[in-house]
């Protein structure tokens, strides 16, 4: 009976009601798609302000709550990225927090952009491959040139869908899924970019949250219109937590790398790589020192837990020069796809060829280890953004420029932890004063978001999104990893 009823609204007529025009949503039927889980695809407008353009897939799947009789309703969570997949975040997320699994219908998706819901595609793994062959000597123009063939790329590949896959789209996605199960309020979980995502949702509905956990938080402001503000704190978190894992290696004698000079046995290893790249045997480069330096802005958000496993790694880089940190990063080419082009279609730098070489060689200067190769490299992660969206030429149809103090929500708690290298913990501070209604979770500690490091932050997130029980003002979890 409550999957025919699910049924029945998903084709039901969609009414917006923030003056666009309304929407029929049609969706396929619900399948089981394995691991308890069911699957569906839901048919949204490519552009909601004229939705005779034609349709998009959304792909969207659901794990039923196993205490029925307790349900709280549906939960769509979002992991971030942009470019992660919320249909594998849904799987990943069962067994650590396993009270939601118990009183929600964990609702996954993949953004409008993003695997099964139309891959955005720009280069490709060969052409990826080649960029980080090519990428040192690290200059300004070259990544120029970089964003010049990234861009090129992106228009000729997805160039019909990248005016649309900016997050005030994706938010009203996320609404168009609440309607087709027939919730009347959200409840939403969003980690690292999954909080601007709630954020711009909160804005646009704000009657509509039941409860929003945004865990790693942007500052959205920063993030949406002074985006070299944005930038540069997150090449001086990056650095910093690469240096605190490092000054823990030369402290402990058990670590396995540097033989007590971990910082100056990482610049050599960099250098050695750049002089002799790994090949294959034809002769592709597969990593040099651009791939290390790209793999560790990855690796550090493992946090303390993982510093002793990316010491053994690095150890394992300079002896035999294999591992995990000289994968080559071409496999990674579809997220950079997604994750550059919906940044660009959010974000308007400024104007100005000076503006711009001024602002990637201060970047660079404050992370002089980590912060060349997202500066002057081949657009890809987050922070290496501004070559190409500077230029990008794209309609930025789908932005969202604020405001951002979502007025009558009900509360939304904000996570942040103080050593995240991805989303600086000033951000969280920022997001938690800018909402009229929201409460900080501290996280002292190291890594990407409080919920994969801390149990006290679960426990927290847990006790808020089943309960609606808000932490105390000024709460901090301190039970960080030891290394």
């Amino acid at each position: 009976m409550f999957l025919r009823r699910c049924l029945a609204v998903l084709t039901a007529l969609l009414v917006l009601t923030s003056g666009l025009p309304a929407w029929a949503a049609t969706t396929t039927s619900w399948t089981d798609c394995g691991d308890g889980f069911e699957c569906a695809t839901l048919q949204v407008p490519r552009d909601y302000r004229n939705p005779a353009l034609g349709t998009i897939p959304l792909a969207v799947n659901r794990h039923r709550a196993t205490d029925h009789a307790h349900r709280v309703g549906a939960l769509l969570v979002n992991p971030g990225g942009p470019g992660g997949s919320g249909l594998r975040f849904a799987k990943r997320l069962l067994p650590r927090f396993p009270e939601l699994a118990a009183r929600f219908d964990v609702v996954g998706f993949d953004p409008r952009g993003v695997g099964a819901s139309g891959q955005v595609r720009c280069l490709t793994d060969e052409e990826t491959r080649r960029g980080f062959e090519d990428a040192r000597p690290l200059t300004f123009d070259r990544g120029q040139a970089f964003a010049a063939q990234f861009n090129a790329a992106c228009q000729a590949r997805s160039g019909d869908m990248l005016p649309y896959i900016g997050t005030e789209s994706v938010a009203r996605d996320m609404d168009q899924i609440r309607v087709a199960l027939g919730e009347e309020k959200f409840n939403y979980f969003g980690v690292s970019f999954g909080t601007f995502i709630g954020t711009v949702y909160a804005n646009l509905f704000p009657k509509r949250i039941r409860v929003m956990a945004l865990d790693g938080a942007y500052d959205p402001e920063a993030y949406a219109n002074r985006p070299y503000s944005y930038d540069f704190w997150q090449y001086v978190e990056i650095e910093g937590a690469l240096n605190r894992m490092l000054d823990w290696c030369a402290r402990d004698a058990s670590c396995p790398f540097g033989d007590g000079d971990p910082h100056g046995a990482f610049d050599r290893l960099v250098r050695s790589l750049d002089r002799d790249p790994v090949r294959d045997p034809d002769g592709k480069v597969l990593a040099n020192g651009s791939v290390l330096a790209y793999s560790m802005i990855f690796e550090l958000n493992g946090g303390t837990s993982a510093w002793r496993t990316l010491a053994a790694q690095l150890q394992e880089a300079a002896r035999s020069r294999t591992g995990d940190l000289l994968l080559p990063l071409s496999d990674s080419s579809s997220f950079f796809a997604a994750n550059v082009a919906v940044e660009c279609a959010d974000r308007v730098y400024p104007a100005g060829r000076f503006e711009l070489r001024a602002r990637l060689a201060l970047a660079a200067a404050v992370g002089p280890r980590l912060g060349p190769i997202a500066a002057y490299g081949p657009p890809g992660y987050d922070h290496s953004h501004a070559n190409a969206c500077q230029r990008w030429t794209a309609q930025r149809a789908s932005r969202y420029p604020g405001p951002w103090n979502a007025p009558g929500s009900a509360p939304i708690l904000v996570v942040g932890t103080t050593g995240d290298p991805d989303t600086p913990y000033r951000d969280a501070v920022t997001l938690a004063r800018t909402l009229d209604n929201a409460r900080l979770l501290t996280f002292v500690g190291e890594g990407h978001s409080g919920q994969g490091h801390s149990a006290c932050a679960r426990a927290a997130i847990t006790a808020y999104l089943v309960n609606r029980t808000l932490p105390a003002p000024g709460t901090r979890c301190t039970d960080n990893p030891t290394p």
